[in-house]
C-alpha cells in the first residue's frame, strides 16, 4: 500500500511535520496552486503546490488547516520559488495537526513524485485485481463442482479473513462460514432485522457496536432476495475485500439460482410422482421405485391442507416444517386447491406433526390419514381428503386437525374396495348426465353438486355457480328429466351426494 511515509522515504526526503501519520495511505497525487483546492478534491490525496498565492503566514495556516480538514494524505511543498525553506507558520501549523508535511527541494520535479506514486498505486490494483481474479475463478470452481452455498461463503470468509454469511429475504441464515471468530450473534440479529426493512435493497455498513465498521452487507440479485454479509476480523474492509465481495455476490447469485432450478425440478418430480401414485395404475413395485428418491419405503402417512390462497407457493414452508421435524422420507407436492405431503417417519405422530404444519401455514384446514403401506398411498390420501372435506361441514364442531375418525359417512365409501362396483354406481346415477347432456354434461353435474352441497339454498347454489337462481332451476329440472330422480327428496340426494363422492375417488 502507498503511504505518505513509503513515498517520501523512497525519493530520500524526510518528512517535516506529520511523522505520527506517516502511514496514511495515498489514493492520488494532485498538483496545485490554488489557495483553496479542496471544492476539487475527495480526501486521501497527496497534494504537492509551490504556494505561490500563499502570501502572508495567515494563508499558511488556513492552508494546512483546510487540507487537514478534508481528510487529504499529506503536502509535498515545493521551495526554490516563492519560498526558499518551507515557511515557518507552515511548519508550525503542521506540527500543531500532526499533518504530514515535507519539502521537496527544487532539483526534486514534481513529476517525479506523481511518476513515483503512479507507479505504485497501479500495480497495487493490478495485483488487487489479479488476487481477485484468482478467488473469483475459486468460487467459481466450487460452484461448478457442486460444492454448495455453505462451501462458497466459507470460501468468502477465508478470502476476507472474518465471518460471512448469506441471508434471506426473511432475515433467516441460509449459509455461514468463518476464520477464527463467528459473527457476533447480537449483530447478526440486528443485521437481519434490518435488511427486511431495506426497500429498495441497496449495499449498506451494518452499524451494531460490536462490528465497529468492519462489516459490509450486498444484496444479492436474482428471483429470491438475498443478501451477503461479510464482517473482517481484523479491522476495515479494504479495497481488496471490497472488491472480493462484489465479485462474490455474482457467484452467490448463481449458486442461489441453481438451488432453485434444483428445487423447481424436485418439486415438478414430487407433483408427478405424486399424481402417478394417486391414479392408481402403478403397481407396488413400481409405487416403491417412484417413492424411493423421496426416502419413502415402506409406510407413510399423507397430510392434506385446504383453504390456501396458492398451495404451490407455500410448499418450500411445509418442506421446511418436515425436515425440522426429522421426517425420515418427504414429499410435498399440490393437488388441485389441496396442499399434500406424503410423510414417513415411525417415531413421527401424525396429528402432531400435522398441527405444527397448519401452525406453520398459517392455520389452514388441515387433515391426515393414518399410517399405511405404500401400495396404498391413493387409499391414503382420499381418506385425509375426505376427513377434510367431512370437518368443513361439521357446523363448527370440526377438530383442529381432522383423521378417519371425523370421516362420517365418507367411512362407508372408503370401506368399499372394489373400484369397479363403484364406478358402476356412479354410472348408474350420474352417467345420464353426462352423456344425456352433450357438451353441458359437466354443467350439470356442477349444478347438481353445488345444489346438494348447499342443501337445497336456491339463492346460496345460484351464487357458487355464478349464474342466476332461474338458470339453476332449469338446470335442476333438466337433471330430474334426465335421470328420473326427484331432488326434493331426501333419498335422491343422498344417492347423488354418494356417487358424487364416490366419483372423486375414482379419478
Amino acid at each position: 500500500m502507498l503511504t505518505v511515509g513509503s513515498l517520501v522515504e523512497g525519493l530520500g526526503l524526510e518528512l517535516a511535520a506529520g511523522q505520527s501519520a506517516s502511514a496514511t495511505p495515498v489514493r492520488w497525487v494532485h498538483i496545485t496552486e490554488l489557495p483553496d483546492p479542496t471544492p476539487w478534491l475527495s480526501g486521501g490525496e497527496l497534494l504537492l503546490t509551490t504556494g505561490l498565492q500563499l502570501e502572508s503566514d495567515a494563508d499558511l495556516r488556513a492552508f494546512v488547516r483546510r487540507l487537514e480538514k478534508h481528510g487529504l494524505a499529506g503536502l509535498g511543498f515545493g521551495t526554490g520559488f516563492r519560498h526558499d525553506k518551507l515557511p515557518a507558520a507552515l511548519l508550525d501549523e503542521a506540527t500543531k495537526l500532526g499533518f504530514p508535511l515535507f519539502e521537496v527541494p527544487y532539483d526534486v520535479p514534481f513529476i517525479a513524485l506523481t511518476e513515483r506514486a503512479m507507479a505504485r498505486l497501479v500495480n497495487e490494483q493490478y495485483e488487487v485485481l489479479q488476487r481477485g481474479i484468482a478467488i473469483h475463478k475459486r468460487l467459481e470452481r466450487i460452484v461448478l463442482e457442486g460444492g454448495g452455498l455453505d462451501a462458497l461463503v466459507q470460501a468468502v470468509a477465508e478470502a476476507i479473513g472474518g465471518a460471512a454469511c448469506v441471508l434471506g429475504s426473511r432475515g433467516e441464515t441460509l449459509a455461514a462460514g468463518k476464520t477464527f471468530r463467528d459473527f457476533p450473534e447480537a449483530a447478526l440479529e440486528a443485521t437481519a432485522a434490518e435488511v427486511q426493512r431495506r426497500q429498495p435493497p441497496v449495499t449498506f455498513a451494518p452499524e451494531h457496536a460490536e462490528l465497529g465498521g468492519r462489516a459490509l452487507a450486498l444484496p444479492v440479485a436474482g428471483g429470491d432476495q438475498a443478501w451477503l454479509v461479510a464482517v473482517r476480523d481484523g479491522g476495515p474492509l479494504g479495497a481488496f475485500e471490497r472488491l472480493l465481495l462484489q465479485q462474490a455476490v455474482t457467484v452467490v447469485a448463481l449458486q442461489l439460482m441453481r438451488q432453485r432450478i434444483v428445487r423447481d425440478t424436485e418439486r415438478r418430480l414430487a407433483g408427478d410422482v405424486f399424481a402417478e401414485a394417486l391414479t392408481g395404475r402403478l403397481d407396488q413395485g413400481d409405487l416403491e421405485t417412484r417413492l424411493a428418491p423421496f426416502g419413502i419405503e415402506s409406510e407413510a402417512f399423507v397430510m392434506v391442507f385446504g383453504g390456501l390462497p396458492e398451495p404451490p407457493a407455500r410448499e418450500e414452508t411445509l418442506e421446511r416444517v418436515l425436515i425440522d421435524s426429522g421426517a425420515d422420507g418427504r414429499l410435498v407436492a399440490s393437488r388441485g386447491p389441496l396442499l399434500c405431503a406424503v410423510v414417513s417417519g415411525e417415531s413421527l405422530n401424525p396429528i402432531e406433526l400435522t398441527r405444527q404444519a397448519r401452525a406453520a401455514l398459517g392455520e389452514p384446514r388441515a387433515a391426515v390419514s393414518r399410517p399405511a403401506p405404500v401400495v396404498d398411498l391413493r387409499r391414503a390420501f382420499h381418506e385425509a381428503r375426505c376427513a377434510l372435506e367431512a370437518a368443513s361441514i361439521a357446523n363448527g364442531n370440526a377438530p383442529e386437525v381432522a383423521s378417519y375418525r371425523d370421516l362420517g359417512a365418507f367411512q362407508l365409501i372408503l370401506s368399499l374396495q372394489d373400484d369397479e362396483a363403484l364406478r358402476l354406481y356412479c354410472d348408474s346415477l350420474l352417467g345420464p348426465l353426462e352423456n344425456g347432456g352433450g357438451e353441458y354434461g359437466d354443467e350439470l353435474v356442477r349444478s347438481l353438486e353445488a345444489f346438494i352441497e348447499q342443501n337445497g339454498q336456491w339463492e346460496k347454489a345460484a351464487r357458487e355457480l355464478f349464474c342466476h337462481r332461474h338458470t339453476l332451476r332449469y338446470r335442476i329440472r333438466r337433471i330430474e328429466e334426465l335421470t328420473g330422480r326427484d331432488l326434493s327428496r331426501a333419498r335422491d340426494r343422498i344417492e347423488f351426494w354418494l356417487a358424487l363422492r364416490a366419483r372423486e375417488l375414482l379419478r
